[in-house]
């Protein structure tokens, strides 16, 4: 009784286990894009309005940069914004590019693919 109980639980355990492995290689981690912002700006509101159509190859986070704590980027951007980073390095300032974010994305999923 005991040996039968015993072989049903690793049964299970490696059932769990090859579906666990099946879900965490079907979850590709999605790079972030980094948009670093204030209130008000409509170069910004334009800006994610363009980025729409790529919104699902994505994370966005939006940065205030007039907030007390991100001082370093306000002082670094405060006459750029909208500045991009992709994945925490600099991509784009001003205005999205939309080929030159979409060529890093393909860039960083063949990445994904292989690993």
């Amino acid at each position: 009784m005991i040996w039968l109980w015993y072989n049903r639980a690793q049964q299970v355990q490696h059932s769990f286990g090859l579906m666990f492995k099946k879900s965490c290689a079907s979850k590709k981690t999605l790079p972030v894009l980094t948009l670093f912002t204030k209130d008000p700006c409509p170069l910004c509101d334009e800006a994610k309005e363009v980025l729409k159509p790529l919104k699902n190859r994505f994370i966005l986070q939006e940065v205030d940069i007039t907030l007390p704590e991100n001082s370093v980027w306000y002082d670094r951007y405060k006459f750029d914004i909208p500045v991009f980073h992709l994945n925490g390095q600099f991509l784009m300032m001003h205005r999205v590019n939309f080929s030159k974010l979409e060529k890093q994305l393909k860039k960083l999923e063949q990445q994904n693919n292989r690993g």
